[in-house]
């Protein structure tokens, strides 16, 4: 039977998303996850830093999430459907997630969308 992935021979221009991201980011999507609830998002806006601390996240984790850093957290394991509930709550909006994970400028990104005025 030949597997559903092929990491030897990967698509261009692609991230896996698999079992093994899956395993890596659990933290950092779990922390996303929490902010489907009302009282979670107003917890995180209250006090980031102590609302970080409860999901036992590694230094690099930490730093990403305070950072924003999106396509750092898509790396290390992040679902791109949980890190939208982080986007949501520190104010980021998807189309500028999408830049970054694509290394491109906003504009950039938005003029290779079919509907520019949409942000």
């Amino acid at each position: 039977m030949t597997p559903q992935i092929d990491r030897d021979h990967p698509i261009p221009d692609t991230q896996i998303f698999g079992l093994r991201e899956s395993h890596n980011g659990y933290r950092i999507n779990k922390l996303c996850s929490s902010l489907t609830r009302a009282e979670n998002r107003e917890a995180y806006r209250a006090d980031e830093p102590a609302y970080l601390e409860r999901w036992n996240l590694v230094p690099r984790e930490r730093e990403m999430i305070l950072k924003r850093d999106f396509a750092g957290l898509l790396a290390a394991g992040g679902n791109i459907f949980f890190l939208i509930k982080l986007g949501g709550v520190t104010g980021v909006p998807i189309y500028q997630m999408g830049a970054q994970m694509r290394e491109e400028t906003f504009e950039d990104f938005l003029a290779s969308r079919n509907e520019a005025k949409a942000v």
